[in-house]
């Protein structure tokens, strides 16, 4: 199908103050742009704008909202594709992101937005974004030497149910494809809401490793994160408690694996869910799902 000249891509993140994530998203972008037959912006939807342009190669992290508006001022009947670099339908995709798109698209009669699918559907049976997670795991284990070691694969924890069943059909993927290269393989969040209501997200990862048989040994702790940041960064929050959970329990070892954003099937996955988007009925006024 011909791209109309007026098309774009919007490839967005949370956001972080950290500039490694900025960073990291536009490493993805170039990747992507490599792919796509529309030129590819990356964006945030909060917090990266505030972060000092000089530890950004000199270039200001851009926001989605006032991204759009600004291409949507240059390019009035213009058509936006969204593209989401997130695992699952967290909130900011199923209210934020359309609310605040329908807001700015008032102002702009003509123009057109469509809001590609996030990574993964836990229906899909493609294994790709699992491959990536499991090359993760075994680059750790083959540079330290471990001899199957135990995995546990951690997400950030969500509100949302259907956030955590993604990490969840990620950790079936990952039972199958490093049945032979880990003792056991586990799923844990990194923090969760307090109340009875978001126990889903449940183990945490605190906890998870001071519970056998993840509180000994070797173990591997497979970030499902596409970029660094406050969180998945070398000195993050999830190095953290990996080290209070080692200060406790003297025979564990850790390892922490990369995150994966720029990995060659994330970028394919992300160049499906354009394609998918792209296609999607859309008509002035917005986004048609």
């Amino acid at each position: 199908m011909a791209m109309p000249d007026s098309q774009i891509c919007f490839l967005f993140d949370n956001g972080s103050l950290r500039p490694s994530s900025t960073l990291n998203l536009r490493a993805t972008a170039r990747l992507l742009g490599g792919v796509l037959p529309a030129p590819v912006r990356p964006v945030s939807l909060l917090h990266s704008s505030a972060v000092d342009a000089a530890a950004l190669g000199g270039e200001r992290a851009e926001l989605l909202e006032i991204a759009v508006r600004k291409w949507w001022g240059e390019n009035p009947g213009g058509e936006a594709v969204l593209l989401p670099l997130f695992f699952g339908p967290s909130g900011a995709l199923t209210g934020y992101v359309p609310a605040r798109m329908e807001a700015a698209r008032k102002a702009f009669p003509l123009a057109r937005w469509r809001l590609a699918r996030w990574l993964i559907e836990p229906g899909e049976a493609d294994e790709g974004v699992a491959g990536a997670l499991a090359a993760e795991a075994r680059s750790v284990i083959a540079a330290e030497k471990l001899e199957r070691p135990r995995i546990v694969l951690v997400d950030h924890g969500s509100p949302q149910r259907a956030v955590t069943a993604v990490r969840d059909h990620l950790g079936a993927q990952l039972r199958r494809l490093l049945a032979g290269d880990a003792a056991e393989i586990g799923v844990a969040s990194m923090e969760r809401r307090p109340g009875a209501e978001f126990a889903f997200n449940e183990p945490l990862l605190a906890t998870r490793l001071r519970t056998p048989p993840f509180d000994a040994g070797d173990v591997v702790v497979l970030l499902q994160f596409l970029s660094p940041g406050r969180h998945a960064g070398p000195d993050g929050d999830i190095a953290a408690i990996c080290a209070a959970a080692r200060s406790e329990r003297p025979g564990l070892h850790t390892w922490m694996t990369e995150p994966v954003g720029t990995a060659p099937e994330v970028v394919e996955r992300l160049a499906r869910r354009f394609a998918e988007g792209r296609d999607k009925p859309v008509a002035a006024g917005g986004d048609f799902s």
